[in-house]
């Protein structure tokens, strides 16, 4: 009984997992609707004015500037696979994270797997095209420290969007 409880489970998990989408074409994933405190906003806008840069504020609270929009024919969607090149930067200038070290044709992530800020900032290029997002802590990582990347940290991501699939 319990050998073939065990292979029912194992092939449902197989034969859902397996499956890319659902019959109506959606893979039920959502992107972030997140929205940044004002504080988080104004001490962004605060940079950006600080330094001269020209970037335009998304509802969401985070800042972009788009280098090239892109030649692609499709915008990534909540169910994207997205092909990146990218380097991560605070506002002191510290680069904490550079994807073309270790992958130089970029590298591919679930786009609704992505911190908010990127599954908002993303969508707004399609494939060949870049961004530069300047995102307020809460749609980056909040209050949670990571290796190189202080709580409550702005973050600056400089994306080249190589694929969407």
């Amino acid at each position: 009984m319990r050998t073939k409880l065990l292979l029912i489970l194992v092939f449902s998990v197989t034969l859902f997992s397996c499956s890319k989408s659902k019959s109506d074409g959606s893979c039920g994933a959502t992107l972030s609707t997140a929205v940044a405190p004002a504080s988080e906003i104004a001490a962004v806008q605060a940079y950006i004015t600080n330094n001269n840069i020209t970037a335009t504020q998304h509802s969401s609270g985070l800042f972009y500037s788009i280098s090239a929009s892109g030649t692609g024919t499709v915008a990534p969607v909540a169910c994207s696979a997205v092909t990146v090149k990218y380097v991560g930067k605070l506002t002191n200038g510290n680069e904490f994270d550079n994807s073309n070290q270790n992958y130089p044709n970029g590298i591919t992530f679930a786009l609704a797997n992505l911190i908010s800020g990127w599954q908002i900032g993303i969508p707004l290029i399609k494939s060949g095209g870049s961004i530069i997002l300047y995102l307020p802590p809460s749609l980056g990582y909040g209050s949670q420290a990571n290796p190189g990347i202080p709580a409550n940290s702005i973050l600056i991501f400089e994306i080249q969007l190589v694929n969407v699939q």
